[in-house]
């Protein structure tokens, strides 16, 4: 399949011969695109601190371990999913366990106009239709994670939205891993595809249990067709071992409109990528998020909004809360090609240091060929206002629910951009009982 010679025992030899295992009597276009995907990971390596995008984060604590790509779905899976739905188990909903599709856990109701399927279904058809588009969107060329996973995807969801339907129930994904041997892998891989005038809501959540290390590297293709509209959530609650390497990409057509939300809280080392292209005139997104990060915990959000063609629009805010040592990362780009006149940007990050060894690295940026758009960006660090707490205080609070109630307020602002009010109240929740330092659970927290 490559000629590419590795070290035996080094961790690229090993996902190697898992390819190897994947290719075994499996021609055709997937096969072809696994065999690509793989040679440029072995081409890139793991990125290093010594590349821009990776400059604040290492991941030597991947890239020194052979972690094994779980090669089966669990025979009998028993996990109560039941704390990861919100409170809303009738939404239509896929569950994967330990990276394979779980169908006794699930609940997937028939709809006109709606096809969702299992990659792992899919592939085991050879070359469906159903995945045109897979691999088209998120680019394994130049992006390691992206790469890898593209040559080790096992299972995940494809669900197409015909031209002119509106779903109304959100669609959940919810990706739990158990870990049945420790140094376990997980490649999950999404295709959302909304034809013309489509519109849907998708939920992904990932979540773990125990303290064991794992790594789980998701990757989400999203084609948005002419005036389109996804509500896209993504929920990350892994395990405090866990490495979570994401990735979410996704082109958008004339008139179409993203709305993104991105909520990290889980892992001991978790970076979410968060790209899009606005590659037809009057397309829009709207790219949200927060981080809430405690103890030693890293956590990186790379986000990436492309104006290709004129009268595009923009709308970003992410939002971090960091205590005890933990570390965050945000580095968001918004680029303007010469050709996107009269693009309309904005991009902010902000972020809540609640501790004196708390860190936080931004570097919100803007790259503009066209002359004629308006574009701002900016970034605050900053940490709890004495002089509101003593208000507060002064007007019968005590110190905690002053605390409490100003970093709520801090939040609240980009949580209430979540448009699903089980997802919003969900994660309000989680804030509160988080800065109380109260466990709760929600969506594997």
């Amino acid at each position: 399949m490559t000629a590419t010679v590795t070290q035996p025992e080094s961790p690229v030899h090993h996902y190697l011969e898992s390819l190897d295992d994947l290719l075994t009597g499996k021609p055709g276009r997937v096969a072809e695109l696994r065999v690509r995907a793989m040679d440029r990971f072995v081409a890139l390596g793991f990125p290093s601190m010594k590349n821009e995008d990776w400059h604040y984060t290492s991941v030597a604590p991947i890239a020194t371990r052979v972690f094994g790509r779980t090669s089966s779905a669990p025979a009998a899976p028993e996990v109560d999913v039941s704390p990861m739905l919100f409170g809303s188990p009738d939404w239509p909903r896929l569950v994967f366990v330990d990276g394979w599709f779980a169908p006794e856990l699930s609940h997937v109701a028939e709809s006109a106009g709606v096809r969702v399927s299992t990659l792992a279904a899919l592939l085991a058809e050879g070359d469906s239709t159903d995945l045109a588009r897979l691999g088209t969107i998120a680019d394994h060329d130049n992006v390691a994670f992206t790469a890898l996973n593209t040559a080790l995807m096992q299972d995940g969801a494809v669900i197409q939205i015909g031209a002119g339907v509106e779903v109304e129930a959100p669609i959940h994904l919810v990706y739990v891993s158990t870990r049945p041997a420790p140094l376990c892998a997980v490649f999950p891989r999404n295709l959302l595809v909304l034809e013309r005038s489509a519109r849907a809501t998708v939920i992904e959540s990932y979540a773990g249990f125990g303290e064991e290390s794992y790594l789980t590297v998701p990757v989400t293709e999203i084609s948005l067709g002419e005036g389109a509209q996804l509500d896209h959530i993504k929920v990350q609650n892994e395990a405090p071992g866990a490495f979570h390497v994401g990735t979410i990409q996704a082109r958008q057509e004339r008139d179409s409109e993203l709305h993104s939300f991105s909520y990290a809280a889980g892992a001991e080392l978790s970076r979410t990528n968060v790209y899009t292209i606005l590659d037809g005139q009057g397309a829009s997104c709207t790219m949200n998020g927060m981080y809430m990060v405690s103890g030693l915990q890293h956590v990186d959000h790379q986000t990436r909004i492309e104006h290709a063609q004129p009268n595009t629009t923009s709308r970003e805010i992410y939002k971090g809360i960091l205590d005890g040592h933990s570390h965050g990362v945000f580095n968001g780009k918004v680029y303007v090609r010469p050709e996107a006149q009269k693009t309309d940007g904005k991009q902010s990050n902000n972020n809540l240091l609640l501790s004196d060894h708390a860190r936080i690295d931004t570097k919100p940026q803007l790259e503009i060929f066209a002359d004629d758009v308006k574009c701002t960006h900016g970034a605050t660090v900053g940490r709890l206002d004495e002089v509101a707490l003593f208000y507060m205080k002064s007007r019968g609070l005590d110190a905690e629910q002053a605390r409490t109630l100003l970093i709520y307020a801090f939040a609240a602002d980009v949580l209430e951009e979540i448009p699903v009010k089980a997802v919003r109240d969900a994660l309000e929740s989680a804030v509160f009982a988080r800065v109380r330092g109260e466990e709760l659970q929600v969506a594997g927290e």
